[in-house]
């Protein structure tokens, strides 16, 4: 069974020697240029997306609004994407041992936002990746989601994936 990534780790791409993406720093946030008025008694967040070339030559990317789906709940709903204040990378030439970053904005109820998929379609020299899926949370409801009994759907893998990431962030963790 395909298992998602989780959000922070790095997907290597075998057909493109040393190039890798990640999705990460998935957290609250308002957007740069003020909200939109389609999201009113939405809460925003942001999610960041990097290619790292760590090979011998450079890569001409693309990561644009249709190469990245975010899904939000336990039923994987749309979120509202916040295509005015995101920032995309669009024909960028990634040279070894640099990075290029990708910072979206997105809108979603407030109590769907334990469970985050983000899936993302890179496009490199001109052919497309395979898409890759990572898998997360924004801690909103944290007290409730601690709480929960082991059965309940709240300690599905977003939770798992969330109390896993808070203890690797925590100081003193190993």
């Amino acid at each position: 069974m395909y298992e998602p990534n989780v959000v922070g780790d790095w997907h290597e791409y075998d057909e493109h020697a040393g190039l890798r993406v990640r999705v990460h720093r998935l957290e609250a946030a308002e957007p740069p240029r003020g909200r939109d008025d389609a999201a009113v008694g939405l809460t925003y967040f942001s999610v960041r997306v990097t290619v790292e070339n760590r090979g011998a030559r450079h890569y001409g990317i693309h990561l644009e609004d249709g190469q990245i789906d975010v899904r939000v709940g336990p039923d994987g709903e749309a979120a509202f994407m916040d295509w005015r204040n995101s920032q995309f990378i669009e024909g960028f030439d990634v040279y070894p041992l640099r990075r290029a970053t990708a910072v979206l904005y997105a809108a979603a109820p407030e109590t769907a936002l334990t469970h985050v998929d983000v899936q993302v379609q890179l496009r490199v020299e001109e052919e497309w990746t395979d898409r890759r899926l990572w898998a997360g949370g924004i801690g909103v409801q944290e007290a409730s989601a601690a709480a929960a009994p082991t059965g309940s759907p709240q300690a599905g893998l977003a939770h798992q994936v969330s109390a896993f990431l808070r203890d690797q962030t925590e100081p003193g963790s190993a």
